[in-house]
């Protein structure tokens, strides 16, 4: 059994965007409301910069344009305190909602936004609601012409509003010479894919669970996971959105006043750091190399 290296920590990621923005609330919430909205950013960013100090964590920000156009002073602290800026895109559209070219413009506004406040070029990108999957490949390309380096877009797993769960679970270029897909975190067990990368699932299911999935991701891949939360999910007196569905509800709602506690657990639990430090080998290897396909040395749990 191959273990994870004790020197190569997990990397920490955070999708930078507030609660008015999640795919699973938009029908309730119009895009042109947007502005009018009580924005919680600023306050959220302040808590989790913090937590990471007080556990000497590193991070990767993913984070939209649209919020770093108005609260650049927050990024800016993200930046002042080690951490990586990646992009988000601008506004939160779904990459399988957006042609080629309404995309490109998306990211290339989020680029020059981002570099502007952090004066250094941003190198990943992670796609709203991990939207990029088989039907929209094409994305991958247009990152890698926007100069970006790396995309943690692609979720190999069953899931109603992302996924591809037959895509490698491990760091791969799903096209030759193209940007490197740093996937979130999955188990396998069972001949499937479980998640194990954070979001909704850290907050329902109990803690230990969490923990023992990236421990047992660690012990039997011998790769760093890649790990993900928002904002919003540390922050259990935002506003509530009315009129939402019984399933949209529950994933949005459920176990927030816990979430805060459990983040500091995870942080004490694990070593973390930087997407761009934690893969630099993988970043440095040449591109032109061939096209992964399948499972990737997948290790049955």
């Amino acid at each position: 059994m191959q273990t994870q290296s004790a020197d190569r920590p997990n990397a920490l990621t955070v999708d930078v965007e507030d609660y008015f923005q999640v795919s699973a609330l938009a029908p309730r919430i119009p895009r042109d409301t947007w502005d009018t909205r009580e924005c919680r950013i600023e306050r959220n960013l302040d808590r989790i910069l913090e937590l990471f100090d007080q556990s000497g964590a590193q991070a990767t920000f993913f984070t939209l344009g649209w919020i770093a156009e108005r609260y650049p002073h927050a990024i800016r602290r993200i930046v002042d305190a080690g951490h990586e800026l990646a992009s988000h895109g601008y506004g939160h559209e779904r990459v399988t909602d957006l042609a080629p070219a309404a995309f490109r413009a998306d990211i290339e506004r989020a680029q020059r936004i981002l570099e502007d406040l952090s004066g250094a070029p941003v190198r990943g990108y992670r796609a709203p609601s991990f939207s990029i999957g088989e039907g929209n490949l094409w994305a991958l390309e247009v990152l890698r012409e926007a100069g970006l380096e790396y995309s943690s877009s692609i979720y190999p797993v069953h899931h109603d509003h992302y996924g591809m769960p037959k895509a490698p679970r491990h760091p791969h270029r799903p096209m030759p010479a193209g940007v490197l897909e740093l996937p979130p975190a999955t188990l396998r067990m069972g001949g499937r894919n479980l998640p194990a990368a954070g979001g909704g699932y850290f907050r329902l299911l109990p803690y230990v669970m969490s923990r023992g999935a990236l421990r047992r991701i660690g012990a039997l891949d011998g790769m760093p996971a890649v790990f993900y939360f928002h904002p919003w999910e540390i922050d259990p007196d935002q506003p509530r959105v009315s009129g939402l569905g019984a399933r949209s509800r529950f994933r949005h709602y459920v176990n927030l006043h816990r979430m805060e506690s459990r983040l500091k657990r995870l942080l004490q639990d694990f070593r973390w750091d930087r997407m761009d430090r934690v893969f630099a080998a993988e970043l440095a290897a040449p591109r032109d190399h061939a096209r992964v396909t399948g499972e990737d040395n997948v290790r049955t749990a």
